[in-house]
C-alpha cells in the first residue's frame, strides 16, 4: 500500500513537471514570436501578428545596391557604313539602306544579275558560290531573264561542337541569347564564320531563311543540297504546282503522301516553269543524273507565299526551315532581287512595286520554344537528337518564349528591321506569320490598308484599313502604309513602335522590352548611322546579357536615387538575433526533455 502511494505521488509529480515544462515552452515560444521580424512571416500571418503584438517600430529600409551592368554593347556597331549608300554595282542599282546593319550590296547585285554574270570582284565580296544563283536566258524577249536556278543548303546555327564548348557558328538574336536554329541558306564559298578569328556566323548564314523572289511565269529551279544530318524537303506553300509526275515521284514536299525526303548528302531540284509555253512546261518531273531530281511547277499567279520543310514539320518549321516566297507581277525589264537575306528592306524592288510604292519591306515574324531549339546544343549524335526532338519533346506542351522579327529580337530589331519612311509616300509591307501563336500586328501612330491576303489581291472595296492586323500561323498579308499626316493614315513624323500586340510577344523570355518589336521611323528622326533619335529612357541595360538574365531591375536607370533599384541586405540586429537564437535553443532543449520524460513514463507503465 505504501509502494502504491509512492507510485501515485511520483506520477502526479511527473505530470506536474510535464505541465510546467509545457507551460514554459509556450511562454518561450511566445517570446520567440515577439523577437521574430514580422517580415519573416508569411504575408497572410502578418495582420494577426500586428493585432496581437502591435505594429513594429519604423525601420529604415536598406540602401539600394549598386547595379553593375557590365559593358553594354554599342547600340549601332556601324561595321559597314559603306554598305549603306546608294550605289551601282555591275550595272545593278542598289537603293540606299538607312539601316544600322545594311545588307551586303555586292550580294544584292549578285542576287539580281546572277552569280554567273557578275565580276569576280563582286562575287568574292558577296561571299556566294559561283552557282548560288544562276541567271539564264530571256526567253520571251521582254528585257529580263526568265530562267533562274537557285541552290540552297541546310545550315545549323548555335549547334554543339565536338571540339569546344562554344556554340558554332554563333548567331545571337539579342544580347547573350543564342537559341539553336536550322535554316535554308544560299550556297556560299569560304568560311561559315565572319573570319578566322571569329565564331560568329557570316552575314549569309542567319535566321530567317532567305526571301525568294521570282517573276510570274519564269522557269525557276531550286536545288536543295542537303548538307545536314537529317532528311528534309521543301514545300512551296500557296505556290501553284502539280502534285506528281510520271515517275511516280511526288512534287509537294510531303513525305507521307508525295515524295521521299532528301536524305543527308543528297540533292533535289524543284522547277517552276513557264506555264503558258508548252515547250517550257511538261507537267511532270524528270529524274536527273545521280541523286538530283527536277520537279516542274508553274507560278502563274503573283503574290506573297511561303516555303518550308515538311519533314517532321512540328519541329523543323520552328527550328527555322521556313521563308517567304514571292512571285512578282510580270513586267518588261523586271530584274528582281532573287534572294533577300534576313528579309527586311528590299534594296532592288521590282518594276511593279516601284510603280506604286517608294520602298518595300519583307517582315517575317516567328516565335520559338527554346526547349525545342536548344536540343541541338546537347549532342552531336543524330540518333540522340532525333529521339529528344521527335519523341521526348511534345509540341502539345509548347510554350513560345522568344519572338523574332527577321531573325532578331529587340533591341537588335532596331539595327536591322526599322521601317524607314518619309512624309507623303506609300510603302509596301509584306508580312508572314511564321510562328505557332499567330500575329497581332499593331503600328503606333498609323493605320495600314490590307491589299492582299495569302497572295490574293482583295477587291478594292474590300481593302480595309486597320490599326491591328491579325494573322494565324502561315498566313501572309500585303499592307499599304501611307505616311500622309491626315490623322487617319499617319499622325505625323516620329519614332513609332510597330509590334505584335500579344503582350508576351514584346518580351524576351518574359522580360520587357523584347520580342519582335520594331518601329516606323521617319527619316528626320534618324541619325546618319541608321540609329533612331530616341527621346525616352537610357537603352544601355537592354544591350547587356545581364538584363535578359533577370539580373538587372527593369527600372534601374530611371532615377538617380535608386528607389526603383535592387534592395540591399538589411543591417542585422545582433542582440535580437542572439536572444532569438538562445530562445530557440531553450525551446529545442525543453522539447527534448519533455519527449524524454514521456518516453520514460511510457516504459514505466
Amino acid at each position: 500500500m505504501v509502494a502504491g502511494l509512492r507510485s501515485s505521488a511520483q506520477t502526479a509529480k511527473m505530470r506536474s513537471y510535464r505541465v510546467l515544462t509545457l507551460l514554459a515552452l509556450v511562454i518561450l515560444l511566445g517570446a520567440a514570436l515577439l523577437l521574430v521580424p514580422p517580415a519573416w512571416l508569411p504575408a497572410q500571418l502578418q495582420p494577426y501578428y500586428y493585432s496581437l503584438f502591435g505594429e513594429s517600430a519604423y525601420e529604415k529600409p536598406p540602401a539600394s545596391k549598386k547595379i553593375d551592368l557590365g559593358q553594354a554593347e554599342p547600340f549601332c556597331p556601324d561595321e559597314h557604313p559603306d554598305w549603306r549608300k546608294r550605289q551601282v554595282i555591275d550595272g545593278v542599282t542598289i537603293e540606299e539602306s538607312l539601316a544600322c546593319n545594311p545588307d551586303n550590296p555586292w550580294a544584292v547585285a549578285a542576287f539580281v544579275k546572277g552569280t554567273n554574270n557578275v565580276s569576280m570582284d563582286t562575287l568574292m565580296k558577296s561571299g556566294l558560290a559561283p552557282d548560288a544563283v544562276v541567271i539564264g536566258e530571256d526567253r520571251d524577249g521582254d528585257g529580263d531573264p526568265d530562267v533562274i536556278h537557285i541552290k540552297l543548303e541546310v545550315v545549323e546555327l548555335n549547334g554543339k561542337s565536338p571540339d569546344m564548348s562554344d556554340l558554332i557558328p554563333a548567331y545571337f538574336i539579342a544580347p547573350g541569347i543564342q537559341p539553336g536554329f536550322w535554316v535554308f541558306a544560299p550556297k556560299t564559298s569560304g568560311m561559315a564564320t565572319k573570319n578566322a578569328d571569329s565564331l560568329e556566323a557570316n552575314e549569309l548564314l542567319r535566321v530567317p531563311s532567305p526571301v525568294i523572289r521570282v517573276e510570274q511565269g519564269d522557269t525557276v529551279q531550286i536545288t536543295l543540297e542537303n548538307t545536314h544530318y537529317f532528311p528534309h524537303t521543301i514545300h512551296f506553300h500557296g505556290v501553284d504546282h502539280p502534285y506528281a509526275h510520271h515517275e511516280n515521284q511526288g512534287n509537294d514536299g510531303v513525305p507521307e503522301t508525295s515524295e521521299l525526303p532528301v536524305m543527308p548528302g543528297e540533292s533535289r531540284t524543284y522547277e517552276f516553269s513557264q506555264f503558258d509555253n508548252p515547250g517550257f512546261h511538261t507537267g511532270h518531273g524528270e529524274v536527273m543524273p545521280g541523286k538530283s531530281r527536277t520537279f516542274e511547277m508553274a507560278p502563274r499567279q503573283p503574290g506573297t507565299f511561303f516555303y518550308h520543310c515538311h519533314v517532321q514539320p512540328q519541329a523543323h518549321i520552328h527550328m527555322g526551315l521556313q521563308g517567304m516566297f514571292i512571285v512578282e507581277e510580270n513586267r518588261p525589264n523586271n530584274w528582281v532581287q532573287t534572294l533577300n537575306i534576313g528579309a527586311g528592306h528590299v534594296r532592288h524592288p521590282s518594276v511593279a512595286v516601284r510603280e506604286k510604292y517608294a520602298r518595300e519591306y519583307d517582315l517575317h515574324f516567328q516565335d520559338i520554344d527554346s526547349r525545342l531549339n536548344d536540343i541541338i546544343k546537347t549532342s552531336n549524335d543524330p540518333r540522340l537528337t532525333e529521339k529528344a526532338m521527335n519523341r521526348q519533346y511534345n509540341i502539345i506542351n509548347r510554350k513560345a518564349n522568344y519572338f523574332l522579327l527577321n531573325g532578331r529580337s529587340f533591341p537588335y530589331t532596331f539595327r536591322e528591321s526599322l521601317i524607314v519612311v518619309e512624309p507623303n509616300e506609300k510603302v509596301k509591307l509584306r508580312v508572314l506569320a511564321g510562328g505557332e501563336e499567330g500575329l497581332s500586328l499593331h503600328p503606333h501612330g498609323h493605320t495600314v490598308k490590307i491589299t492582299h491576303y495569302d497572295g490574293i489581291e482583295q477587291n478594292p472595296l474590300a481593302q480595309i484599313t486597320r490599326d491591328v492586323v491579325w494573322l494565324s500561323m502561315a498566313q501572309r498579308v500585303d499592307l499599304e502604309l501611307t505616311t500622309v499626316n491626315d490623322g487617319l493614315h499617319s499622325s505625323g513624323e516620329g519614332v513609332w513602335m510597330l509590334h505584335d500586340h500579344k503582350e508576351r510577344a514584346f518580351t524576351t523570355d518574359g522580360i520587357h522590352p523584347g520580342g519582335s518589336t520594331t518601329a516606323i521611323v521617319y527619316r528626320s528622326y534618324l541619325n546618319d548611322n541608321g540609329w533612331p533619335k530616341i527621346q525616352g529612357i537610357d537603352w544601355a541595360p537592354f544591350f547587356t546579357p545581364q538584363y535578359y538574365r533577370r539580373e538587372v531591375p527593369v527600372w534601374a536607370t530611371y532615377d538617380e536615387t535608386g528607389m526603383l533599384g535592387e534592395a540591399g541586405a538589411r543591417t542585422p540586429r545582433v542582440g535580437r538575433a542572439v536572444l532569438l537564437g538562445f530562445l530557440v535553443g531553450v525551446l529545442l532543449g525543453g522539447l527534448a526533455v519533455l519527449v524524454r520524460s514521456l518516453s520514460k513514463s511510457t516504459r514505466g507503465t
